[in-house]
C-alpha cells in the first residue's frame, strides 16, 4: 500500500493555549451550541468517541431563534402544510416556545416532505427536490449546528460539498494542481440517484458511532423516514435517502460517504469529492484500473449504484475529457461544460425576448447580473469561451433592435455596422472578452512586479557578498 498523499493525512488539531484560539479554530461553528468547554473537548477528543447528552441544546431557544433566522434569510417554498417563511417571522417567538415544549416533552411530529419535480442542468430530465415544512427546516437547522462539527472534526480533507470554509472552486483548484502534476488517467465516477437511495440503516449505524444521545439519532431518524406526499399522488414512506432540499441532507450525505474518502485516502489515491460528485486522479492507467474495481466493490457493499454508461475511465491527455463541477477538462485546457453553456443560454434568450418594451440599457443591466455571476466562476475557461458568450449576447440584442425598426430574423452583417460592439458598450452591456483580458493584464503585471523584487533582492545580495 502506498503512503498516504501529505495533503490528504488528518491534520492534527493544536491544543488549546488560550479561550480565545479555540474559538479562532473553530469560527463556523454555532457559539449559542458549541462554548469553549465543548470546543476544547471536540479538539482533544471525547472519552469514548461518543457525544452523550445533546437533544437539550437543539431545544435551547438561543439555537432554535438562530435556527429560525436562517431559514427566514433563505426563504423558500412552503411545504405541505402551507405554512410560508413570512408567517414564521410574523408570529416567531410563539414558533420557538411550542417547538422547544415539544421537543422536551417528545410531542414533535416530523410532518412529509412536499415533492416536486425540477429540470436537472442542460437536461430534459427531471429531479426530485423535497420540501420540508418550515418548521421541520427551524428543527433540521438547529440539529445541525449541534452536531455537524463532530463530523467535521473527522471528515476526509478531500471531501469539499457542503463543508465549512470550502467549496467549488477548492475542488477545481485542487484537480487543476493534480492534472499539472501528472495525474492524467480519471476514474469518473457517477452515482447514480445517490441522495434517493441511501440505505437508512447503514447511515444510522454511522451517525451513532459518534452519538450516543438516544433522543438525537431518534430525531434525524424521523427526519429520514417522515415520507413524501406529491400532488396527486397518496402519502409514501421512505425506506431509502435523504431528500435533496433537507436541510441536514447535505450532511448526512456526506457522513455515508466519508469512509470511502479515507479507503481512497488510504490507498494513495488522489480523490475529489463534491458531494455526490467524484473523481479519482491517477498516475497511469493501471492505477486506474484498480481504483475503478475498489470504487465499483466499495459502492455495492454499500448499497449503492454506480451509473454504467456514466462512470468510465478517462485519459485526459485524448481528446474528450471529463466534467466536474461545471466544467469540462480536456488537453490541458477547460472551459464550461455544455450543459453550463446551455443553461447560459436559455437565461440570456429569457432575458432579450424581442417582444419586451423594457430599453436597451435596462436590458444590459439585467444580464449584466447574470454574467458577472457567470463570469465569477468560470473565469479560469480557455479565453475562446467569452469571445463567443459575447457575440451570442450582442446577437440576441441586435435581434431586438432589428424587430423594433420594423424588421425580422436575427442580426446579420448590416446590423453589425449599424450598431458595432461599442454601441453596446455605451450601453453598458458587460463584455466578458474585456473583463478577462483585464484579469489576465492584472496577472502579467503582478508576475512582472514579483520578478522584478526578487531581482532586487539577488542584486542586494550579490552586493552585499562582494562588499564582505
Amino acid at each position: 500500500m502506498r503512503e498516504m498523499p501529505e495533503q490528504q493525512k488528518p491534520s492534527e488539531v493544536a491544543k488549546p493555549k488560550q479561550d480565545g484560539d479555540i474559538r479562532g479554530r473553530w469560527p463556523w461553528v454555532e457559539a449559542a451550541v458549541w462554548n469553549e468547554r465543548m470546543l476544547a473537548t471536540l479538539e482533544t477528543g471525547i472519552e469514548g468517541g461518543k457525544w452523550f447528552a445533546l437533544i437539550d441544546k437543539v431545544w435551547s431557544q438561543k439555537n432554535l431563534r438562530r435556527a429560525v433566522g436562517k431559514v427566514v434569510e433563505n426563504g423558500g417554498s412552503a411545504g405541505i402544510d402551507g405554512q410560508h417563511v413570512r408567517m414564521l417571522e410574523r408570529h416567531k417567538e410563539r414558533e420557538i416556545e411550542r417547538l422547544q415544549k415539544e421537543l422536551q416533552e417528545r410531542t414533535y411530529q416530523v410532518q412529509a416532505v412536499k415533492r416536486v419535480w425540477i429540470p436537472k442542468l442542460g437536461s430534459k430530465e427531471l429531479r426530485p427536490l423535497g420540501i420540508p415544512v418550515v418548521r421541520d427546516r427551524v428543527v433540521q437547522n438547529a440539529l445541525r449546528d449541534v452536531i455537524e462539527p463532530i463530523f467535521e472534526r473527522e471528515f476526509a480533507p478531500q471531501s469539499y460539498g457542503f463543508r465549512p470554509g470550502k467549496g467549488c472552486k477548492d475542488a477545481l483548484r485542487r484537480v487543476n494542481k493534480l492534472l499539472k502534476s501528472g495525474y492524467y488517467w480519471i476514474v469518473d465516477a457517477d452515482l447514480k440517484s445517490y441522495f434517493e437511495t441511501i440505505p437508512h440503516e447503514k447511515l444510522m449505524e454511522r451517525v451513532g458511532a459518534k452519538i450516543s444521545d438516544g433522543r438525537i439519532l431518534k430525531l434525524i431518524e424521523s427526519f429520514l423516514k417522515a415520507g413524501v406526499l406529491e400532488e396527486a399522488k397518496d402519502w409514501q414512506p421512505t425506506k431509502r435517502g435523504a431528500p435533496q432540499g433537507g436541510v441536514i441532507s447535505p450532511l448526512l450525505a456526506n457522513i455515508y460517504l466519508d469512509p470511502l474518502d479515507w479507503k481512497m485516502a488510504q490507498r494513495g489515491s488522489e480523490m475529489v469529492r463534491y458531494a455526490d460528485d467524484l473523481i479519482i486522479l491517477c498516475r497511469s492507467k493501471e492505477e486506474a484500473l484498480e481504483v475503478m474495481e475498489e470504487i465499483k466493490s466499495w459502492i455495492e457493499e454499500n448499497g449503492l449504484t454506480l451509473h454504467s454508461e456514466k462512470t468510465r475511465i478517462v485519459d485526459t491527455r485524448e481528446p474528450g475529457g471529463f466534467d466536474f463541477l461545471g466544467y469540462h477538462f480536456e488537453r490541458g485546457r477547460k472551459w464550461p461544460r455544455k450543459k453550463s453553456m446551455d443553461k447560459l443560454r436559455a437565461v440570456i434568450r429569457m432575458k432579450t425576448r424581442r417582444n419586451q418594451g423594457r430599453s436597451l440599457k435596462v436590458i444590459c443591466e439585467d444580464l449584466n447580473r447574470t454574467l458577472r455571476g457567470w463570469f465569477e466562476y468560470f473565469k479560469q475557461s480557455h479565453p475562446f469561451t467569452f469571445g463567443d458568450v459575447d457575440q451570442f449576447t450582442r446577437g440576441r440584442l441586435r435581434s431586438i433592435l432589428r424587430m423594433r425598426c420594423g424588421r425580422k430574423g436575427r442580426g446579420r452583417g448590416e446590423d453589425h455596422r449599424r450598431w458595432p460592439n461599442a454601441y453596446f458598450a455605451r450601453e453598458g452591456l458587460l463584455s466578458l472578452k474585456e473583463a478577462f483580458e483585464r484579469i489576465r493584464q492584472s496577472r502579467r503585471e503582478e508576475l512582472n512586479h514579483q520578478l522584478e523584487s526578487r531581482m532586487r533582492e539577488i542584486r542586494q545580495y550579490g552586493s552585499a557578498g562582494g562588499a564582505g
